[in-house]
């Protein structure tokens, strides 16, 4: 009786352990960090160099002396570094300076894009490279009225360059650049 009692018992929960779960284990679909930075506003930054833009209110910017800045973005590890240059009979060299230091990239780089920018209203005038892939730097420019005034503009990233996990980061300061690039008035 005994016997019977502890074979039904069993033969009872394998039963229900058998019928009793439908849920079969199936992973978790992959999924993404979802990256959200504030709707940028711009303001007019000015100062005593020979040219003004505007710039994402949110980062933060420094004086490195001769008109040279650094536009930060602690949040996204993320730096623009603008150079200026007096143009002095010199427009070739800083063009191809400009030029090497873009496709200086190509060693990392899947592609390089290259958008003109013309502002004949203002005598802005220059180019705006996208870099694709895993280099250290994804987007530069440089601006010029061809006869005084020559800026150039990289972002460089604190963070190992691995495209797909700064790419929200880098759209966002890649916009800013374009912005401080279109705005870029010469005094």
């Amino acid at each position: 009786m005994f016997r019977k009692s502890i074979s039904f018992l069993v033969s009872g929960f394998i039963l229900a352990s058998v019928f009793s779960c439908n849920n079969d284990t199936v992973p978790k679909p992959a999924s993404h960090l979802r990256l959200e930075y504030p709707k940028a506003r711009y303001v007019g930054f000015e100062n005593n160099c020979p040219f003004s833009f505007e710039m994402n209110d949110d980062a933060i910017i420094s004086d490195k002396g001769n008109c040279n800045f650094t536009i930060s973005y602690p949040k996204m590890k993320a730096t623009i570094y603008l150079t200026y240059k007096p143009v002095k009979n010199d427009i070739d060299a800083h063009l191809r300076d400009a030029q090497k230091l873009t496709y200086g990239h190509t060693v990392k780089a899947d592609d390089i894009t290259e958008q003109p920018f013309l502002n004949k209203d203002n005598k802005v005038y220059g180019m705006f490279y996208k870099v694709g892939g895993n280099a250290a730097t994804n987007a530069l420019f440089y601006a010029t009225d061809s006869t005084r005034h020559f800026v150039t503009g990289s972002v460089y990233f604190y963070a190992k360059p691995n495209f797909d996990s700064i790419m929200p980061a880098s759209s966002y300061v890649k916009n800013d650049m374009q912005v401080i690039m279109e705005t870029l008035r010469w005094k």
